[in-house]
């Protein structure tokens, strides 16, 4: 699927991670959409625990995908699943 959309200029794939040490977060996220260079953007957090600084790198990679120009749809790749699953189950409930 990644491969396919790949070459698609609607689609933004964004790979990220978070890591904390001392209390602070940080979400590297690296954004892939056709004809551009990749994005590489770092976002720091303080004091949250493991859960939130996942579900905050997650939606700063959905903020920052959303907000470029004729992007239609979005792939997000991730290895806290759990974590995006409370994303979509709150999404049920409104």
């Amino acid at each position: 699927m990644v491969l396919k959309s790949s070459s698609s200029s609607s689609t933004a794939i964004v790979v990220t991670d978070v890591s904390i040490k001392n209390d602070i977060a940080t979400s590297i996220l690296h954004m892939h959409i056709a004809n551009c260079p990749v994005i590489k953007m770092l976002h720091h957090i303080a004091f949250v625990i493991s859960t939130e600084a996942k579900l905050f790198a997650i939606r700063c990679s959905i903020n920052q995908a959303y907000i470029k120009e004729n992007i239609s749809k979005i792939i997000v790749v991730t290895d806290f699943i759990h974590v995006a699953k409370k994303i979509f189950d709150s999404l049920s409930l409104l």
